[in-house]
């Protein structure tokens, strides 16, 4: 079987390193808010190229967080609207509407998956507050275009990096094209931990102050609370693990693009539509798509490739959004029935991507 992503091997790519980072934290006897999450928030922000990072329990609560700080500084009120593509996963809309605000759903472009910035003007309202890109699969949702639509109608850009470590656009790399990012160190992201683990990304002095007392309940001194937070802090082991991964995060993601690069030149079967060429996508997932995207699974496992579906039902069609059943997405929607992601990752074998190759360029109606 070729697993679609095996994270015990992953990690052994790095496995003195790992063991000696957790080593030392065990040894130091001490185990939140210690010299790893230090040294790996400072790590990080120069890797992104932001002056802030921050870090945090998860992916989810780090938009929160920066949600919530905008609250906190008067820049935004509940019942405020933010644009939001229609096809992200379901955690960068439930931020939103955890704090208060009505997002606002917007289709992708079919081309590149990623939110359709023609779509994005005619969304504003006197509502609207911010812009929230989804880097999905790896690929930088940013675009010129998103950029003078916020400086023109003064809004804020928050990003969703969870998916996107090390993407880059023109030069920068996501986690720094907006006002602030939320990242998710979820074990299987490009950047993993081995657990839950997150972060907040910016330049914003304030916003970053606020959202690390937020964090850490609603505290900036001990036992004195500014604002009602919420526990949610990186811990030192994951912080650790983190710092020890970062140094080669560059080099599996260009692994992962080599593999891309071979399903985009060499998978030529007509029933399956291939992801544009991305020099700068990261490839957190590959997506395909095909109209039998069901048989297609099944074929592939019968034949020892797993897969998996990102994902199988839109937000719009969850039952916690049943107020939007009404909605016709059709992009959306399309999206969601027909892809499947096959493996890409820096632990393949150039035999297993062979395998899969040939096996897409096989499948017959």
């Amino acid at each position: 079987m070729i697993a679609y992503l095996p994270l015990h091997q992953i990690n052994d790519l790095h496995d003195v390193e790992i063991r000696e980072a957790i080593s030392r934290v065990l040894d130091s006897g001490w185990y939140l808010k210690g010299e790893a999450t230090r040294r790996f928030e400072e790590a990080y922000a120069e890797y992104i190229g932001t002056r802030h990072c921050i870090g945090c329990g998860n992916g989810l609560d780090a938009l929160t967080l920066i949600l919530r700080g905008y609250i906190e500084l008067g820049v935004m009120q509940e019942g405020d609207e933010v644009i939001v593509p229609a096809n992200t996963y379901i955690a960068s809309i439930l931020a939103i509407t955890e704090c208060g605000f009505n997002p606002v759903l917007v289709e992708p472009s079919l081309d590149t998956l990623q939110i359709d910035d023609t779509l994005i003007e005619q969304a504003i309202t006197p509502r609207t507050r911010a812009i929230m890109i989804v880097h999905l699969y790896g690929r930088c949702a940013y675009t010129s275009r998103i950029g003078d639509i916020c400086q023109k109608h003064h809004l804020k850009l928050i990003e969703d990096n969870a998916q996107a470590h090390g993407c880059t656009f023109e030069g920068r790399k996501t986690g720094s094209l907006g006002d602030a990012a939320g990242h998710s160190f979820y074990p299987g992201k490009n950047l993993g931990a081995l657990g839950d683990a997150g972060a907040v990304t910016t330049n914003d002095d304030e916003l970053a102050a606020v959202v690390r007392a937020l964090g850490n309940y609603g505290s900036h001194q001990k036992y004195v609370h500014d604002y009602k937070g919420r526990n949610s802090r990186i811990d030192e082991l994951q912080a650790a693990m983190l710092l020890a991964k970062l140094p080669h995060l560059d080099a599996a993601n260009q692994r992962r693009k080599e593999i891309a690069s071979l399903y985009i030149n060499k998978v030529e079967n007509p029933q399956i539509r291939i992801p544009q060429s991305d020099r700068d996508c990261v490839w957190h997932i590959f997506p395909i798509f095909c109209e039998q995207r069901d048989q297609l699974q099944q074929y592939l496992a019968k034949n020892g490739v797993e897969t998996q579906i990102h994902y199988p039902i839109p937000p719009h069609k969850q039952r916690c959004y049943k107020e939007w059943s009404h909605l016709s997405l059709p992009i959306t929607e399309q999206i969601h029935a027909q892809e499947l992601s096959i493996p890409c990752h820096q632990a393949m074998t150039p035999a297993e991507v062979t395998v899969i190759v040939n096996l897409l360029n096989s499948l017959h109606p």
